[in-house]
């Protein structure tokens, strides 16, 4: 809620929107949009497999295959929609410039040109946003690190109205959260000042939805203890992490083994084994049985040979144990480089600075800016209240970002073109 100490203008006590242009340009031309070779070839060969691991369904319903099959079906169906939009607008372009097309039927497709472009460059722009792959912790849930940065007591107080401002906003969707980390100190009028929060948000896509809040916040009002009503500017430093399942994580356990979330989990499918005669100096079994058990992890190319005893199933339970404590531990250590990256990626508290802002909350105006997608609204009460302002600005973010994500894929399309050419 927003305390009382900061007045708001009557006149700023309305919603506005104000919304900087696209930066992204999609690869168009005045007949519509079009696609380069590169994005076409990803998409049809995501729509071949698509068709083939459908067939394979129908005969055959396998869990894995339908998670696949779902996973490749908006890049399916887009490109779908995108060959009717092109072939529409192929139809009136080749009738406008028939000579002998009848005036009439010239008129009508004349009429349509401009629409079916604009079907063709929509049908365009979805085909291309469902190429861009899903971030690989989108569906976990999420911890959200809020610490204050520069501005004192006033960015501590901040801290504690976007503490709550999170807790509303995921209350109101659904999303379980608890305060695993809470620093405070009592400032001035009782009021408390939070030096770090940290907040477990529980729910499916949790870190998808609010990985866009990472970065500064900045706050821009006057103080209760100005007395001369002058504005100060503090910052909040938001962090937020993808939050791994702990099931299986910390313990081996046949549990483990079977459930595909855990870190021991291995696909059978994924290992060859391969039996032979142990190796070395003396004992009754050696080049005599059997009895030495290799494995190895195909996705991974680990490798785990065995032949410590002369009973081969023996040596193949210790061999699958070893397997998985090593495919475990290499998940461990990627998740660790993933999240060391995270943080790198968001400023940290000890250099952050009021320019390195993403947002800045204004309570004088009312005004909340996002300076990634440049939406302003003016309705700073709901956003801080976690109500529909605040949907709006995180959604208008998450456009920014698929416009980044399209334009690192045209990147990709204009180095493999060049790789060609050269």
């Amino acid at each position: 809620m927003i305390r009382a100490s900061y007045a708001i203008p009557r006149q700023y006590n309305r919603l506005v929107i104000y919304r900087r242009p696209v930066r992204f340009s999609s690869n168009t031309t005045s007949s519509g949009a079009t696609l380069s070779p590169t994005f076409l070839g990803r998409a049809h060969g995501i729509a071949a497999e698509h068709a083939e691991l459908s067939k394979q369904l129908a005969k055959n319903y396998d869990v894995k295959i339908a998670k696949k099959v779902g996973e490749l079906s908006p890049t399916s169906t887009a490109l779908s929609e995108w060959e009717q939009a092109s072939s529409s607008f192929t139809e009136l372009q080749q009738l406008l410039g028939d000579p002998a097309t009848d005036p009439e039927l010239r008129s009508i497709a004349a009429e349509e040109l401009a629409g079916s472009s604009q079907s063709l460059q929509e049908a365009s722009t979805r085909l291309k946003t469902s190429l861009i792959p899903v971030h690989d912790f989108a569906h976990l849930p999420c911890l959200l690190e809020l610490r204050p940065g520069a501005g004192g007591s006033e960015a501590a107080l901040f801290a504690g109205d976007l503490l709550r401002m999170y807790q509303a906003f995921c209350k109101r969707h659904g999303l379980r959260t608890s305060i695993l980390k809470l620093d405070e100190t009592e400032g001035m009028g009782n009021e408390s000042q939070v030096q770090e929060a940290i907040l477990e948000i529980e729910g499916d896509g949790a870190y998808g939805t609010l990985r866009c809040e990472a970065g500064v916040h900045r706050v821009q009002r006057v103080p209760a203890t100005e007395s001369k009503g002058r504005t100060h500017t503090s910052a909040v430093s938001v962090l937020v992490l993808p939050s791994f399942p702990s099931t299986g994580a910390d313990e081996m356990t046949q549990n483990s083994f079977n459930d595909p979330t855990s870190d021991y989990f291995v696909d059978p499918k994924d290992v060859r084994t391969d039996v032979m005669r142990a190796r070395g100096a003396g004992g009754q079994h050696v080049n005599t049985t059997d009895s030495a058990v290799r494995l190895t992890h195909i996705p991974t190319n680990t490798v785990v040979a065995i032949q410590d005893s002369r009973s081969q199933p023996k040596n193949r339970e210790k061999a699958w144990h070893i397997l998985r404590s090593r495919i475990a531990q290499a998940r461990r250590e990627a998740r660790e480089e993933e999240m060391a990256k995270l943080r790198v990626s968001v400023v940290g508290v000890s250099r952050m600075g009021r320019g390195d802002k993403i947002r800045t909350y204004n309570w004088g105006q009312q005004r909340v800016t996002d300076h990634r997608s440049g939406i302003t609204l003016h309705h700073l009460d709901d956003v801080l209240e976690g109500g529909l302002s605040l949907d709006e600005v995180m959604l208008s973010v998450r456009g920014w970002m698929t416009e980044r994500e399209l334009e690192a894929l045209g990147g990709d399309e204009e180095a493999d073109e060049v790789g060609k050419t050269s």
